[in-house]
């Protein structure tokens, strides 16, 4: 796993071109400790740090073909890389062992065509010194990140806001829109940053770029959702042996791989198949904390003996862990991002690093197989909307007197009931996209007025006339959710310390086949994963099927009660910023006295601050 960057300038000299890479190969140093290398062609410089996983002695990058015509920098792991090199073996001679020199060989002789042969993870920035012709490459799901921005007479891109940043020579400016999809979502959306003129690749997507032209994106793989007629226990076994052989391509490495364990379905599933059919000698990873009710240290400890691995659990006072996410934001994040689960993937990935260089993980399994708990609210509200309108008013009214505990949603029902009729409200106002909402539109408005009008549009898909209610959710978490909240959080924690996560539930095949089943295969009523729960029911024990869904939580709640609350009240009243400090205070202040639960709220807030602070 590496960093990347990539800058042609038609006007700078190569010296200025190279010390510009060199800040931003700095930057970058997280990403890739074991080497780093700089390489000037004319008017383009790229530069790549390393962390070395396959062929650990060569596949040196920037690497170029025999004539020097083609360069490449690469950020990724090809898992078929092997089947495609010796497809390439009567057309080229290779010099390395790796799956860089494939991708080289593969491009050199084939073109933008051989991205859709490939299988893994990636972002790839490849010239072509005669054609003065860049490609860049993301792949399928938006694994692993990559920015770009176009001036007059330069393009740059890199892996990471900060490095960007360095490599470019004029102020960066607020993009409104993405502040406004900021507080709605807590994300930035699909191809946008916070930055004007600041994008990203857009998974699964190809951008080529020439000098004087502006850039142009195709998609090379696009999500199916053709059904699958007749179900049968063929199906199942399909499945079964489509995640079977995607764990293992996630297993080819030069170095020792471990498993993150949660003791949930999904890591606990990923490791009792290594266990059981492919006999490794797996370590697995936990984090345990002093509050109970974020600790799910037992249940991972009950798998790891169940299976037999060596299980490491480090303990962690999340009490002053929140210090963490402002070095994240500055160094690894370069904007706003308000998913507070974050920091205990850091502490997790901090650990790990310390054991192993890659690390298996769960995710993407919630998206593929219907198993968040608002898929659940979307089933209740072909219900709920029955209802006589007066009787769901009155419902509302009674749900607003009662106290809101300040606990997760997930281990409170009345939690759980005023969060779904605030969404069953949006969701009237909104209907193609039902993502977690941080504010409501009302709140928003309180928030910023600033704000109103603003906000990039959400690309509608043709093809969704054909789905459900829950199957368009599970679509768009696809396309939006998973790549701009849950994969880019993996990736900027685990990378921070120099770690490699792979997603075993991510692999092309397995989604697109997962996809191809009908709605009622996905969820059962109230339950969810049940081609998960009838595929593979004797792998893992009852009760961790029968768990209730917790996420990887922290106790903001109770930080804002404290420390943290006392922090965004200084911030709030000392910094410029569009934001309303008397709706910020107000929010506080019914937070502090426990009237309602806005620590997701106040969360957001207080990221978008401190990264105002540090720009």
């Amino acid at each position: 796993m590496c960093g990347i960057t990539f800058i042609y300038s038609k006007n700078n000299d190569s010296y200025s071109l190279f010390k510009r890479t060199q800040l931003a190969v700095n930057r970058l140093y997280h990403r890739g400790p074991d080497q780093q290398n700089i390489i000037s062609i004319e008017n383009a410089v790229l530069g790549h740090t390393r962390l070395s996983i396959i062929d650990i002695s060569s596949s040196m990058q920037p690497m170029h073909t025999p004539d020097k015509r083609y360069w490449l920098v690469f950020n990724g792991e090809i898992y078929n890389y092997k089947e495609l090199k010796s497809s390439l073996a009567d057309k080229w001679f290779f010099n390395s062992a790796g799956d860089t020199e494939v991708i080289l060989a593969g491009l050199a002789l084939y073109g933008d065509s051989f991205i859709k042969l490939m299988e893994g993870m990636w972002a790839i920035a490849f010239w072509d010194t005669k054609e003065k012709k860049l490609t860049l490459s993301r792949d399928p799901f938006g694994k692993k990140p990559l920015y770009f921005k176009m001036a007059k007479e330069e393009f740059m891109c890199s892996s990471e806001l900060p490095a960007l940043k360095a490599l470019d020579q004029t102020p960066w400016s607020e993009d409104l829109n993405s502040t406004s999809d900021y507080f709605s979502y807590g994300i930035c959306l699909p191809g946008h940053t916070f930055y004007k003129d600041v994008k990203e690749v857009l998974p699964g997507h190809n951008l080529t770029w020439s000098p004087g032209n502006t850039y142009s994106t195709e998609p090379y793989w696009q999500l199916e959702t053709k059904r699958i007629q007749d179900i049968n226990n063929h199906s199942y076994e399909k499945l079964e042996d489509l995640l079977l052989k995607s764990i293992k391509k996630r297993l080819v490495a030069d170095v020792e791989i471990g498993a993150f364990l949660s003791g949930g379905i999904d890591s606990s599933l990923i490791v009792s198949l290594i266990s059981n059919k492919i006999k490794n000698n797996l370590k697995t990873f936990t984090v345990s904390f002093c509050n109970k009710s974020y600790d799910e240290s037992k249940f991972a400890k009950e798998i790891s003996k169940k299976f037999n691995t060596q299980h490491i659990i480090s303990n962690f006072d999340l009490s002053s862990s929140h210090k963490t996410i402002i070095p994240l934001i500055t160094n690894s994040i370069g904007q706003p991002f308000s998913d507070a689960s974050i920091l205990p993937t850091y502490l997790l990935s901090k650990v790990t690093s310390s054991y192993v260089k890659v690390a298996l993980s769960g995710d993407g399994a919630d998206e593929v197989f219907s198993g968040y708990q608002r898929y659940q609210a979307r089933v209740l509200y072909n219900w709920f909307f029955r209802l006589p309108k007066t009787l769901r008013k009155n419902i509302k009214i009674i749900l607003d007197y009662i106290p809101e505990p300040m606990v997760h949603h997930s281990a409170s029902l009345i939690k759980k009931a005023k969060l779904f009729i605030e969404l069953a409200e949006e969701y009237q106002k909104e209907p193609n996209y039902t993502a977690p909402l941080v504010f409501n539109s009302s709140l928003q408005k309180r928030l910023c007025p600033e704000l109103t009008g603003y906000g990039h549009i959400i690309n509608t898909l043709p093809e969704e006339t054909e789905l459900d209610g829950v199957e368009q959710m599970m679509r768009r978490d696809m396309l939006i959710y998973l790549p701009q909240d849950i994969l880019l959080k993996i990736d900027r924690a685990s990378m921070a310390n120099s770690l490699e996560v792979r997603s075993p539930f991510l692999d092309t095949q397995l989604v697109n086949f997962a996809f191809t089943f009908p709605p009622n295969y996905h969820r059962s009523w109230l339950q969810g994963k049940k081609i998960l729960r009838k595929t593979f029911q004797p792998s893992l024990p009852k009760k961790i099927w029968r768990r209730r869904k917790q996420g990887f939580s922290v106790p903001i709640q109770k930080w804002f009660q404290n420390e943290l609350g006392r922090n965004l009240r200084e911030i709030i009243l000392e910094t410029n910023s569009p934001l309303c400090k008397n709706t910020v205070l107000a929010l506080l202040d019914e937070h502090c006295k426990l009237h309602k639960d806005y620590s997701i709220q106040l969360w957001a807030i207080y990221i978008y601050l401190i990264w105002r602070e540090a720009n």
